[in-house]
């Protein structure tokens, strides 16, 4: 008996030790943040996802020093200039969660909200850090967090953002309004995104050799969409992401081919297209791109999940939406990855799994959303369709006190947690074994990520 205790208090501070990030020695229950649930883990499930370096499916890193003070490539969409929102709490700078990343990161001792001196002191800790490692900063970043590879989804990468450490992920909506947007501009958050994809689309151009668009749907497509994607691909990018979600809802139809060039020649070149009309093309752009991402052998990484900002459009990001597109056989070469996990329609989104070319990822939920609550839905979708869920943490630089390295070493210790606690309750019920329960650890940790994108 007390050979079996003290091998799992070993287990259990060894778990503490890789989440928290300091010595096993000094984690004891008074002062870890997670007591209650290191202790409602199974050491054995413990053991291997504390050991198990993880592919991050989907994040937004910074360049490292010198660089980051001026990268906006973070985000074709960067959300930190929108109209103020209700955030969740864990967005907040009173998030309690918040103290436990910055001793790890940066050994700060502070409690949330920080005063005026507090973030001084944050900041020249942080900055302390970034002088150290220098470009070698962002896979520091990694390391603290446990994880092995993330791919970065930015419009380019750059300086100590390389394989084999980051993966590419680029944006391609651009692609999607080759018209005139102003008609599209609707609420406040439209009116600095949509000219944000219009900057994206000059880009895309100019590769191409090209100041506006073809006056065809043919050469647009194999003058423009096709030799983007092309592009991106021989650059490196291991899949492609829409963020549609904030430009417009998942209904996209099935238009033929003849009615999208009847459009896209009525209208090129002109002002204020008929919003229907519109709406046609776009819909069939995007299966379009879809399908040439299959046959490139690049995922279609989708935001399914309620976004940032006052004014996104919730219901019209319910995943069932995209059921006819993961249906449409001309799609099934293409792999799709809801990343967020559909969150508010977790159980819509899990469903959906049953497809055969699609997948989600928890990025996003690990840090909004407790371990325990979060390993709600987790237990439901490892129990029907383990091999499809991807370990993410959508690591972002939101503001002064929650940078990408905070919302990454977070979303790592809680999807961590969650995936225990999962895993544990899963054993626990007789539903699985020690032996699959590691199975599946790792299969969400890296391994179906490291299938899925061809990664060793």
């Amino acid at each position: 008996m007390e050979i079996e205790v003290t091998k799992s208090l070993l287990m259990t501070l060894l778990f503490a030790a890789v989440f928290l990030s300091c010595p096993a020695q000094s984690v004891h229950p008074d002062d870890s943040p997670t007591p209650n649930i290191l202790r409602d883990i199974d050491p054995e499930i413990a053991d291997i996802i504390a050991t198990t370096k993880a592919i991050d499916d989907h994040a937004h890193p910074v360049l490292p020093p010198p660089n980051d003070r001026r990268d906006r490539n973070f985000d074709a969409l960067p959300v930190d200039n929108m109209e103020p929102e209700t955030d969740p709490v864990a967005w907040r700078p009173d998030n309690p969660q918040l103290s436990a990343a910055w001793k790890a990161l940066w050994g700060f001792d502070g409690s949330p909200p920080l005063d005026t001196e507090g973030t001084t002191r944050l900041n020249a800790a942080r900055q302390a850090v970034k002088a150290r490692e220098g470009e070698h900063y962002a896979d520091w970043v990694l390391d603290k967090s446990g994880v092995g590879t993330m791919l970065g989804n930015r419009v380019s990468m750059g300086p100590g953002l390389s394989r084999p450490r980051f993966e590419w992920v680029p944006y391609i909506d651009a692609l999607l309004f080759p018209l005139d947007n102003s008609g599209l501009e609707s609420t406040p958050d439209q009116k600095q995104f949509f000219p944000l994809e219009e900057r994206r689309r000059a880009d895309y151009l100019k590769a191409a050799g090209m100041q506006s668009v073809p006056s065809t749907l043919g050469e647009y497509l194999s003058r423009v969409v096709t030799p983007t994607l092309e592009r991106h691909k021989a650059h490196g990018a291991v899949a492609e992401k829409f963020e549609v979600a904030y430009l417009r809802g998942f209904d996209f139809a099935d238009t033929p081919r003849a009615e999208a060039e009847r459009i896209y020649a009525k209208w090129v070149g002109r002002a204020n297209p008929d919003p229907a009309e519109y709406k046609a093309l776009q819909d069939f752009l995007f299966r379009y791109a879809a399908a040439e991402c299959g046959r490139l052998g690049m995922p279609v990484h989708l935001h399914t999940m309620s976004g940032g900002g006052a004014y996104f459009d919730i219901g019209k990001d319910n995943p069932f939406l995209l059921e006819s597109v993961f249906n449409d056989p001309r799609l099934r070469k293409t792999r799709f990855v809801m990343l967020h996990g559909g969150w508010p329609f977790i159980r819509e989104a899990g469903s959906l799994l049953q497809k055969p070319n699609v997948y989600l990822d928890f990025s996003q939920e690990s840090l909004i959303f407790p371990p325990r609550t979060m390993a709600v839905w987790l237990r439901e979708w490892l129990e029907t369709y383990p091999d499809k869920v991807l370990f993410g943490t959508d690591g972002y630089p939101l503001s002064d006190y929650l940078g990408w390295e905070e919302w990454t070493w977070l979303g790592a210790r809680n999807g961590r947690l969650a995936l225990g606690l999962a895993l544990t309750g899963m054993w626990r019920d007789g539903e699985i074994n020690h032996a699959r329960a590691a199975e599946i650890a790792r299969m969400v940790l890296r391994g179906t990520a490291a299938k899925l994108y061809g990664l060793q």
